[in-house]
């Protein structure tokens, strides 16, 4: 069915157009415009001069609402129907370290997942490949080096499901694992490691396109050793993932990041199962998690277990406290991470050709409706 949107703000990375109009049919827009002549359709959702932006997509993220992506298909299901809720149209699901077997098992999973739903992209490994002195919130128990034959059951398993996985460039074998992972066009994600500059840049230029949740899980800017964070700046093929919830990544150098990587950055949730819910007790994998004022740790520790943010706060947090420009900030949610995954052709502007997902927002920046695939999700 062709539905026109009409007398929207249109806000994408391409910037900003008033009383713009477009037409959608099945799960593509056909054209779009400004002004009052447009083309009919069979239904017209009047924007009323609200923002419409494409929908997000986000690139790493654990769970929601109370579900965990580890836990089972329908705990995934009800995780990534919260996350629509908040604008996110688009989901690779993360799964943290666990044994190879339970790793296997969840691939098939999100596999089934992918296959019943386009709009759930695939999955992301953020283990087993991680650095022990660096790995956050995984069980350094489920830890390995990347083995060939390990890496390349995982990739079987995910059916050619597997969008991203994340690995700590020292481990022994690291540099040949990310070889066969581009040849298995894996996006590869430099994190959760102790690697300086020199070692971020080798497995850069061996095809690593990613750098996770940068500036937390990995050694920081120090004038001397400037670390992997700056190899990520230096290098323009690479896009930096950050976690702008206020808390992993204070604004100002949030800001100072948008500034050295333009257009190379893609605001993440890293989300586990406190986002859109409340704070209380949950699990991580197979560890212990707390969440008070919104804050996920260990449970016993200082350490930070994953987020409970949503794209659309992200999005608030962007503009209002990292001063950010709004097309910017939209951009980080949408065409970035469409770049990472080799998807910015179709994904991430609203545009002719484009997939026809979108997101209304008020006048405050709120959700007031989200459209996936041309089929209205919330």
């Amino acid at each position: 069915m062709s539905i026109l949107f009409h007398g929207a703000r249109k806000l994408d990375a391409h910037g900003q157009v008033d009383d713009f109009w477009m037409l959608v049919d099945d799960d593509t827009i056909l054209s779009t415009g400004s002004g009052p002549q447009h083309p009919d359709a069979a239904a017209h959702v009047d924007v009323a001069g609200h923002w419409l932006v494409p929908g997000f997509l986000d690139l790493h993220g654990h769970g929601a609402g109370g579900h965990s992506y580890d836990d089972g298909p329908d705990d995934l299901l009800a995780a990534v129907a919260t996350h629509r809720a908040h604008g996110t149209t688009r989901s690779v699901i993360s799964l943290v370290a666990n044994p190879v077997d339970d790793l296997v098992v969840s691939l098939g999973m999100v596999a089934d997942a992918a296959g019943a739903d386009p709009l759930i992209l695939g999955s992301h490994l953020e283990g087993p490949f991680l650095a022990a002195g660096n790995r956050g919130a995984h069980n350094p128990a489920h830890l390995i080096e990347p083995f060939p034959f390990e890496v390349e059951r995982l990739i079987g398993a995910a059916r050619g499901t597997l969008r991203q996985l994340t690995i700590a460039p020292e481990l022994p074998g690291a540099m040949e694992a990310i070889d066969v992972l581009v040849e298995s066009r894996v996006a590869v994600a430099v994190g959760h490691t102790m690697a300086d500059e020199k070692l971020a840049h080798e497995a850069f230029d061996r095809g690593a396109r990613l750098l996770t949740h940068a500036f937390n899980a990995m050694e920081g800017i120090h004038h001397r050793d400037p670390g992997p964070i700056v190899a990520a700046f230096e290098d323009e093929r690479v896009i930096l993932e950050l976690i702008l919830d206020g808390k992993h990544v204070h604004p100002s150098v949030a800001h100072l990041a948008f500034t050295a990587a333009p257009g190379r950055i893609a605001l993440i949730t890293d989300s586990m199962a406190a986002a859109g819910s409340s704070d209380g007790d949950y699990t991580l994998g197979d560890l212990n998690v707390s969440v008070r004022d919104g804050l996920a740790m260990l449970r016993g520790t200082t350490t930070i277990a994953g987020s409970t943010l949503t794209q659309d706060r992200a999005l608030r947090i962007a503009m209002r406290d990292t001063h950010i420009a709004p097309p910017i900030a939209v951009e980080a949610l949408t065409l970035t991470p469409a770049r990472a995954l080799g998807l910015e052709h179709r994904h991430g502007l609203l545009a002719p050709g484009f997939v026809a997902d979108a997101v209304l927002l008020d006048h405050e920046w709120h959700v007031a409706g989200v459209w996936g695939d041309g089929k209205q999700l919330s």
